[in-house]
């Protein structure tokens, strides 16, 4: 099912039948990817004192109560809210839903005892491309990224003059498959966030993080249209599921 879709005047075409889903569910597994310390979701049916929600149980269907939070427990995209004392929600500010994107590939570089992506990493995998979206995989590029177990690890991060130049570039929506794009332990810091959205500027209220992502090997680096689903809560982050279509 091919679509024609025309942008700077120029005509595309992708297959609307073939997505290539880069999300990572939220499960009520003990292996369900996991950061910032808490304990894995859980899904499970309501219960009251003559109900519980299980077909299995006996009621004439499946009420499940879910709990988690969209910063640990899987694919989730975050606005301004999420480093913001006002409440900014990703509901409110995410109103448009496909892009074109580039995606690139980085083996983060090893400085001062952490590993990081640097501004000349990213400036040589862009070359002069200049999306308005970038997903950033990472190497190593295991599946077990999808199950990872990260708090107390020190995963890689984006340092902050990097984060300047994607902002610049006008990248308005970043994909990465980590759990931040900031150091886990920086004391409150959040100099990459800061640097994406210009907090201390004209502040990016409609431009979005989303953390968690997997790009499997099959996915090549170069151009491709995203869908960025986001579940309508109105908070500063939500649970996502962006998807990329080949451009033809």
């Amino acid at each position: 099912m091919k679509t024609t879709i025309t942008h700077n005047a120029k005509e595309y075409q992708i297959d609307l039948s073939k997505p290539l889903d880069i999300s990572i569910p939220i499960t009520d597994k003990d292996d369900n990817v996991n950061a910032w310390y808490v304990d894995a979701p859980t899904i499970e049916p309501h219960r009251e004192t003559n109900f519980t929600g299980s077909i299995a149980a006996g009621s004439s269907t499946n009420f499940y109560d879910i709990s988690f939070n969209p910063h640990s427990h899987g694919t989730h995209t975050e606005c301004v809210g999420h480093i913001s004392a006002e409440h900014q929600s990703v509901n409110q500010h995410l109103k448009q839903f496909f892009f074109f994107a580039e995606v690139i590939t980085i083996t983060p570089s090893e400085e001062k005892g952490d590993l990081v992506i640097t501004k000349n990493q990213i400036q040589k995998a862009l070359g002069n491309n200049t999306p308005k979206a970038l997903v950033i995989r990472t190497l190593p590029n295991q599946a077990s990224k999808r199950n990872r177990q990260y708090s107390h690890t020190n995963p890689p991060y984006i340092l902050e003059d990097a984060m300047v130049f994607i902002r610049e570039l006008g990248v308005e929506h970043l994909l990465i498959d980590l759990p931040s794009v900031d150091k886990e332990k920086d004391d409150g810091k959040l100099l990459a966030h800061k640097a994406f959205w210009n907090f201390n500027g004209e502040v990016r209220l409609n431009a979005t993080i989303t953390e968690f992502i997997y790009v499997p090997d099959a996915i090549t680096d170069g151009a491709y249209f995203l869908n960025l689903q986001v579940a309508p809560f109105e908070n500063d982050a939500s649970p996502s599921r962006p998807v990329l279509y080949k451009i033809e």
